[in-house]
């Protein structure tokens, strides 16, 4: 479902919501811009920014990113899709993520990606065996990023991805251990290294411990594959509130201390040597996303008071993969378009936030600084452009998903609706 409200001028939470109902979710697209512009500005000049969609793969919102200069990295199929109607062209598309298939290796083959970060040997082996079948141009050559497990992780990581067991990457010592074993085979030709550390770090000195530990690694690598490389990604992890108040951060020494860090690590860097090259979903569209929804019923029951909201963890949090440990508890806002807005001080009450599912694990904590809520109020959780809606439990019990309204940018305000449906398989 699709529609506009004619002028370019955003549209705020309240009349969207009046506009469209609730719940929906609220996207700026100015403030992607901005987030944009002050990763660029805090990264190293001439470094290569990749827009990783599994953040927020809405392609009006992704497309922005698209035409500011970002590269993708997309991890499956439906986000191959995405990056294509966002207008990213495919020799900018970085196919990465674990346990690549045959069919999703070949439909990316297909759409002109020739860029993919590898995981394993059967990673390797698998490229090169699709590769071969697809029936390329045997002069096309595969670039492939190695990702690398480091042996121990940095300091300060929330959730690490490296330096610990994980299903990603390659562990670094056996990369040292067994280098013939990650060589170039056929057309597909490893030529970077793919170091993603961490997520959502806290301070500009965690950042750069990650990428220090980062690149300690590389020259180490060079030397025991026999080869220079053409691109170190160094991942990213640049934090930002998430479903909370706040302002996403700054970064005002960190591209001076990135620079530092590679003139001591990578000195022809920048004389031609290798691209550098980051990845960030999280902190390019975190801030741009509003989800909104409203007071359904305010009842109580054995002494505590419940507010029955429209929306609940099938719309956010529900994606226990990403380790929400205690659960995620958003900081609602109420808009000056409630029902009640003269009630304003809050009630020092607890109220317990659930949604509209049969679950009592649908529920978002009980704050207490909260005002009285009542029916109709309208509850803004900010802070959601990243991990939001896509994260969540989105198919569970089958309730519509919201609508995505997208504003700013210059460009008239839309509406859309994602709609799960069931297509008959053939046999193979």
């Amino acid at each position: 479902m699709t529609d506009s409200i004619a002028g370019s001028g955003a549209i705020s939470p309240d009349a969207a919501a009046a506009a469209y109902g609730t719940p929906l979710y609220l996207y700026d697209l100015n403030v992607v811009a901005q987030s944009h512009a002050d990763l660029v500005a805090a990264l190293p000049e001439g470094a290569v920014l990749h827009y990783s969609l599994k953040a927020n793969p809405h392609p009006d919102v992704a497309g922005v990113l698209a035409r500011l200069g970002c590269r993708a990295e997309v991890s499956s199929t439906g986000e191959l899709d995405s990056a294509l109607v966002a207008g990213f062209a495919p020799a900018d598309i970085t196919y990465s993520g674990p346990a690549k298939t045959v069919p999703e290796i070949g439909e990316a083959l297909r759409a002109g990606v020739t860029r993919f970060s590898v995981e394993s040997v059967r990673d390797l082996e698998t490229l090169s065996a699709v590769a071969r079948d697809t029936g390329r141009d045997p002069d096309a050559a595969i670039e492939c990023l190695l990702r690398i497990n480091a042996d121990r992780p940095v300091p300060g990581m929330g959730l690490a991805m490296a330096g610990v067991s994980t299903k990603f990457g390659v562990d670094f010592a056996r990369v040292l251990a067994d280098p013939e074993a990650f060589q170039d085979t056929g057309r597909v030709r490893i030529t970077g290294l793919h170091l993603y550390m961490g997520t959502n770090l806290p301070t500009e000195d965690v950042l750069l411990g990650q990428f220090d530990a980062a690149l300690a690694m590389c020259g180490e690598l060079a030397r025991a594959l026999g080869r220079e490389f053409g691109e170190l990604d160094l991942g990213g992890g640049f934090g930002t509130p998430y479903a909370q108040a706040g302002e996403r951060p700054v970064y005002p020494g960190l591209r001076t201390g990135l620079e530092k860090l590679l003139d001591e690590h990578v000195p022809t860097w920048r004389d031609g040597g290798p691209a550098v090259s980051f990845e960030s979903g999280r902190y390019l569209v975190g801030s741009c996303g509003t989800l909104v929804t409203s007071v359904v019923e305010v009842k109580e029951s054995k002494g505590r008071q419940y507010a029955l909201l429209d929306s609940g963890i099938h719309h956010l949090g529900g994606l226990a993969g990403l380790r929400r440990l205690p659960p995620l508890r958003p900081g609602l806002l109420r808009l000056p378009g409630s029902a009640h807005a003269e009630d304003t001080e809050p009630t020092g009450r607890p109220v317990h936030l659930v949604g509209p599912l049969c679950t009592p694990l649908d529920q978002w904590g009980s704050p207490s600084d909260l005002p009285a809520l009542h029916a109709g109020d309208l509850l803004a959780v900010p802070n959601t452009g990243a991990y939001g809606l896509t994260a969540s439990l989105v198919g569970f019990l089958s309730y519509p998903a919201p609508v995505e309204v997208v504003t700013g940018g210059g460009r008239p305000t839309t509406a859309s609706r994602t709609v799960l449906t069931r297509t008959p398989v053939e046999r193979n």
